[in-house]
């Protein structure tokens, strides 16, 4: 889908900068449930580039990011928006919630960072409202023991209401004779949904009207023509960093259905959550962490042991930095990273957390799976199968040694060193950069 990086592009990364007659546009994807260390990398790279660009998802996915010993937390705003040149873009394949968007920009204008003539956002993307929140929450609720582990933030009763046809957008909220008919339409069908099925209270229009035209007022002059913008801005030679939020096995396509979100996490989401035609991007960057996390319910072959999850969990500080809840761990998959290669195009690896490992005697890859006494190297679409597979592992001698201050690969222990070319190896996908902590300076560019 997506072509190779022209040969007039040339990417420097010991200085990250894009040099030739054409600027490298990129996107960036979690190559496994999310939760790969996405906000640092977006950050790094973020330097250089013009326009960093979120593609699809809400604020049910967290980036964090720290720059000098402050921790940054982002759930709609991209990543990029800490360094203050660069302009940030919220694309038509998001849902927003436009209380938390507005709580995250006043955030972030406490601290000293300019918001305005910065932040774009989609005349296309749709809205979420309260009544998604509150389907959200009873819906989980009702499937009990079958629960797939949502966050309650409506995420996917707005993606719903996207797919019918009954979404509102952030443009028919700048309209108030259009924002105010299409919700009396929507509210009137939820409070029968309420009263009848749910047995709940329903819904204030009244109230809901007021609230949301209050927020139409403040941010009218940051909603967009985001496709013309992007392609505007590629036609000027600028260039464009794609972010995703979640991960590839979250993806509601190729990810472990139903165990996922609800819209496309893969690359392909770029295009569709932005109106930037697939032949104007160059590459695909996967985000990929040394051992491998999940939030939420669902299969989990390469998951650890109860002591050595918890072990690596308090090291990592893996806990969901939007929900806070604590992170399932287990060994790095190659099954599920195969998987993510192919299924995204990715063309280079940003290696993440490679330090959490750091300690252990013997370090294990999931290289395949047996099911039903076979061995396979496909990731399997039947999750019934993939929550009985056995893995099989390979085992790899640890390194003892902190990786704290290291700045060149050569600088690594031997064991990690093998480790890395090991995993470029079983993928067929070079590493760029390797995270070996949550600062920006803790990066190593090989």
């Amino acid at each position: 889908m997506f072509k190779t990086p022209p040969a007039s592009v040339k990417m420097d990364w010991e200085g990250l900068n894009m040099i030739g007659d054409g600027m490298a546009n990129m996107v960036l994807v979690g190559t496994q449930w999310g939760d790969e260390g996405k906000g640092k990398i977006i950050d790094f790279l973020s330097k250089n580039m013009h326009y960093i660009v979120r593609y699809q998802g809400g604020n049910n996915a967290g980036h964090t990011v720290w720059v000098k010993g402050s921790q940054f937390i982002l759930h709609l705003i991209p990543s990029g928006i800490l360094w203050p040149s660069k302009k940030c873009v919220i694309g038509n394949g998001v849902v927003v919630d436009p209380h938390v968007l507005l709580e995250e920009i006043d955030e972030l204008k406490k601290r000293g960072i300019r918001v305005e003539g910065r932040l774009f956002i989609s005349e296309l993307a749709h809205v979420i409202f309260p009544y998604h929140r509150t389907l959200d929450k009873l819906k989980e609720a009702q499937r009990g023991d079958a629960r797939i582990g949502t966050t309650g933030r409506g995420i996917g009763p707005a993606y719903i209401d996207k797919v019918s046809r009954t979404g509102i957008r952030m443009i028919d909220l700048l309209s108030k004779e259009s924002f105010e008919a299409k919700l009396k339409v929507n509210v009137e069908e939820i409070n029968r949904a309420l009263k009848n099925y749910y047995k709940e209270p329903p819904i204030d229009f009244d109230a809901l009207v007021k609230e949301y035209e209050g927020y139409a007022r403040i941010l009218k002059p940051y909603v967009v023509n985001v496709s013309a913008l992007l392609n505007n801005a590629i036609d000027e030679k600028k260039s464009i960093l794609f972010e995703g939020a979640q991960g590839t096995l979250l993806d509601v396509d190729f990810g472990t259905y139903p165990f996922v979100t609800s819209s496309n996490s893969t690359s392909g989401g770029a295009c569709t959550g932005t109106g930037v035609g697939p032949t104007k991007i160059d590459g695909v960057i996967g985000v990929l962490k040394a051992y491998t996390t999940r939030v939420g319910e669902g299969p989990f072959p390469a998951e650890f042991d109860p002591e050595m999850s918890k072990e690596i969990r308090e090291k990592g500080g893996e806990y969901g930095a939007t929900t806070g809840r604590p992170r399932r761990c287990g060994w790095l998959d190659m099954v599920m990273v195969h998987h993510s290669v192919m299924v995204n195009g990715i063309t280079e690896f940003s290696l993440t957390k490679l330090d959490v490992l750091s300690g252990l005697d013997k370090i294990k890859i999931c290289v395949a799976y047996k099911i039903n006494g076979k061995v396979c190297k496909e990731f399997p679409a039947d999750m019934s199968l993939l929550d009985k597979v056995i893995p099989v592992y390979e085992e790899m001698p640890g390194w003892k040694e902190s990786l704290a201050g290291v700045r060149k690969f050569k600088g690594l222990p031997l064991n990690a060193r093998k480790y890395i070319k090991y995993i470029e190896k079983l993928s067929g996908v070079k590493a760029k950069i390797i995270s070996i902590g949550f600062d920006r300076d803790d990066t190593i560019l090989c």
